[in-house]
This record gives C-alpha cells, structure tokens and sequence, in this order.
C-alpha cells in the first residue's frame, strides 16, 4: 500500500490568534504538514518559494502587500489557495465561481472543512493542480470588472461589523492606520491610507492631501486658501485643506477649479 505525501501547507496572516485557529482546524488531518507561517504578505512570498506549499490559506487584508498582490508577484508559480478575509464582496464571489474557494470570517469548524476537503479533494486529484492558469485568469477578470469596495470591515472591542463605503465622508491618516469618519463617528482601520486609496472608487472618493481622502459626495463648498491651496468643506462643516500637489485630481473629478 503506497502512503500519500503529506499535504504541505503554509499560514498567512499578520494575526497570531487567525494563524493559531487554522492550527487547530487542522489538527484533525493527519495528511498536513503545516510547513511555515507568515504574518505578511513578503513573508508569504519567501515562505511559498521556500518551502513549495501545496496549500495556502492567504489572508486578503495585510499591511504593505495584500493576498491579491501577493499572488501576482508570483507569477506562474501558485499553489492551491483557501482565502481567508472578511471582506464579502466581489473578489470572493468570483474566486467560488473559479473553483477556489473562501473563508468568511468568521467561521466555524464545520465551515472550514468543508472548504478544506474541497481543497484536499482537488489535490488529491492532481498534485501538481490546473490551479494556476485559473488564479490568474481571476486576477485579469478583477482587473476588468468592478474591484473596488463597496463596504469595509470595522473590528472593534471584539465584534467585527460593516461600514458600507456610501456612509464614508472622508478618511484621514494615522500611520499604518486610517481613521474613517461617518456622520459623528469615526472608526480605526488597519490598513495605509495609499492601499485604501487604491482599493476605493476613484470616481466617488478623491485624494486632496497627503493625510486624507474625501468622498466626493460630500464635498459641498471649495474656499480659495493660501499659496495655491483650498478649503474642502463638507456638508457636516468638516473643513480640510487641497493641497497643490493633489488640486489636479480634484480638478478632474469636479471640473476645473478658477
């Protein structure tokens, strides 16, 4: 009777606690060989040439480079990947419809085996996978389409809770964190304001500064200011500065300012 090699997987996610849970959920296969952990994005990228995981469960959401960013630096070379993210939007419908599959968080035991037995079926099948062309056909189709957020995730105090974008009025840097405001409350989120950036509508939401991004939606007045910079006013009175290195993107989002 001829033994099958242990699957080789790899934990990626900057939460200890996240890696620790999918330990546990593991422990259970006596096929898995968990063969490093990552708790970034170019972590991820050393360990997976490394050590060749079979299987990665890949968070979306890192500081510096995401799981999709992750996945285009490799190039051809992709394991087999089990997202696990809290974000249900687009990108996470799409990698289902692609035979891949998710983990919302956050989820239970039963949840995760099933995605697990989907993964070691198809490994079991082909050790080499057809996985490749298939991630990377989803990353082109993202490109295409509509890939920007339409809600975020807020954790906070222990409960995890969503924000959609359309109640955002602006966004404000606080070091690798963002502070993002709505009506009178403001929520702390784990993530840089250029990789916010890049993920929101550009057509909704306009970088003015260097430390804040505005939804245009809420944009009701623009004051001349000093030195070639503006007053932004929203429609809550919250005032913030246009800053000239940024006047040309809000030139074109509102038309062409005096």
């Amino acid at each position: 009777m001829t033994l099958s090699p242990p699957i080789r997987v790899l934990l990626v996610d900057d939460e200890s606690l996240a890696r620790e849970m999918l330990r546990e959920m593991l422990q259970g296969d006596p096929l898995v060989e968990i063969v490093g952990e990552s708790m970034n994005g170019r972590e991820a990228l050393d360990a997976i040439r490394a050590h060749a995981p079979e299987v990665v469960f890949l968070d979306v959401q890192m500081p510096e480079l995401g799981g999709f960013e992750v996945l285009e630096a490799l190039g051809q070379q992709i394991p087999h990947v089990i997202f696990v993210t809290a974000y249900d939007q687009y990108a996470v419908r799409a990698f289902e419809v692609n035979a891949l599959d998710y983990l919302l968080k956050p989820f239970d035991q039963e949840r995760f085996d099933v995605s697990w037995q989907r993964a070691r079926a198809q490994i079991m099948r082909d050790r080499t996978g057809g996985t490749d062309q298939r991630i990377l056909a989803l990353l082109e189709e993202m490109k295409a389409g509509n890939k920007y957020l339409e809600r975020l995730v807020i954790k906070a105090a222990g409960r995890i809770y969503f924000l959609e974008t359309s109640e955002i009025s602006w966004i404000e840097a606080e070091g690798n964190y963002v502070s993002v405001h709505s009506g009178k409350k403001s929520h702390l989120l784990r993530e840089t304001i250029s990789s916010l950036e890049s993920q929101l509508d550009p057509k909704k939401f306009v970088r003015i500064h260097r430390s804040s991004i505005v939804s245009l939606a809420h944009v009701q007045e623009l004051q001349p200011w000093f030195h070639g910079e503006y007053r932004v006013i929203l429609n809550d009175s919250t005032q913030l500065t246009l800053s000239r290195n940024y006047r040309e993107k809000l030139q074109e989002a509102l038309g062409k300012l005096p």
